[in-house]
This record gives C-alpha cells, sequence and structure tokens, in this order.
C-alpha cells in the first residue's frame, strides 16, 4: 500500500480526540468484565461441588401380630349330688363348675346341711359323687322324769323302749321281735344283736338299761 493510501485512514486530530475517550472507557468495561468472567470461572474450577446425601428409605414394619392360641372350652361333667340337699339327682353342668353350681343344681342345701365341712369354691370333676353332709343332732339327755329306773331289756314293752334315747317305734318293735325270736338277753351288750342298733347307739341306751336274772 502507498503511503498516499494509508493516509486515508488516519483520524483527524478532531475525529481523535472525539474517539479517544470512547475507546478508553470500552477498553476498561472489557477488562472489567474480562476479569470478573476470569474471577468466577476460577472460583468455580476451586470450589469442589457438595455431593447430596442419598436419601434413606424406611421401611415399615411388616411383622405380623401374633394370632392369640384359641380357648380350649372345658367339657361338661355330670355329677352325682346326694346327701342333705332338697332334690338329689344326677346333674350335668359346664366344666368349669363348682361344688356351689352342684348344690344349685340339686334345688340347693337342705336346713341340716353342715355346709361348713364342704369347699363351696372347689372344681367338680366328671362322674363324681358330692356328698352333702347333715349336721350332727344334739340329743338331749335324758331326764330323770322320763327313765325313772334302768328299764329291763327282757320285760320292758315296745312303748318303754320308746323312751330310750334314740330308739323310735320301728327299732322297739325290733328290740321286742328279736326277744321273742332269740329268748332273753343273757346281757345288756347283746341289744347290739338287734339289726340297726350299733355301737354309737349302744352307747347312748346302755346306761338306761339292764338284764332280769
Amino acid at each position: 500500500m502507498s503511503r498516499t493510501e494509508s493516509s486515508e485512514f488516519q483520524l483527524t486530530p478532531a475525529a481523535a480526540k472525539y474517539f479517544r475517550p470512547r475507546l478508553i472507557v470500552v477498553a476498561l468495561v472489557s477488562l472489567l468484565v474480562g476479569g470478573a468472567i476470569g474471577y468466577w470461572g476460577f472460583r468455580t474450577l476451586e470450589e469442589p461441588t457438595l455431593a447430596l446425601p442419598a436419601p434413606v428409605i424406611r421401611v415399615a414394619n411388616t411383622v405380623a401380630p401374633l394370632t392369640p392360641a384359641p380357648t380350649v372350652t372345658p367339657q361338661p361333667v355330670t355329677i352325682y349330688v346326694s346327701g342333705a340337699v332338697l332334690e338329689p339327682q344326677v346333674v350335668t353342668l359346664p366344666g368349669d363348675s363348682l361344688v356351689e353350681d352342684a348344690l344349685a343344681a340339686a334345688g340347693g342345701p337342705a336346713e341340716d346341711a353342715d355346709l361348713e365341712s364342704l369347699n363351696l369354691a372347689a372344681p367338680l370333676y366328671d362322674n363324681q359323687q358330692l356328698v352333702v353332709p347333715r349336721q350332727a343332732a344334739e340329743t338331749p339327755a335324758p331326764s330323770a322324769a322320763a327313765t325313772p329306773a334302768p328299764l329291763d331289756l327282757n320285760a320292758a314293752t315296745a312303748a318303754a323302749l320308746e323312751t330310750l334315747p334314740g330308739i323310735g317305734p320301728g327299732r322297739a318293735q325290733d328290740i321286742v321281735a328279736y326277744r321273742e325270736a332269740n329268748g332273753p338277753f343273757a346281757r345288756v351288750e347283746d341289744i347290739q344283736n338287734v339289726p340297726g342298733i350299733g355301737p354309737a347307739t349302744y352307747q347312748q341306751i346302755a346306761p338306761y338299761l339292764t338284764v332280769s336274772p
């Protein structure tokens, strides 16, 4: 290119005065922008990327609840209730019944039942016989007026024998019948040979008896 052609691109003093401040501003802005880009790019490379924690997956408890064991129903029991009850009979009760339930099924206890000798809370078992005891009867001692003198076993009538403690009309007739069939009594103790008169009855009536020679 010739010197004449290159002189056409040179700024005039007036144009240079106009564009120089603007070029300086553009240069400064370019430096600032480039510096900012370089700074933040360097920080991005320098700072490590934080890794997010892996999500925690909670599994619900899937264990099935324990199934309760089935309840065993006791088998019914058959009981024979006898003794001092109003209605002695064979009754069938639930397997978890008690002595008290058996008494109720037999009509309840009689007036002379000795409930103190029973455990009303005791369990029952199948084919059991429950005998309700009676209260011991208190036999009053005979008065002197009733038995003024010992009775002669070989001469006393049935009516006289009925005055003895524990001897009723039937037992008095048994004594007379035995005497007539077997002859006179040799000893007072021989009255125990009469059916129905045992040691307990003998102890009650012995003090009021005698035997004629």
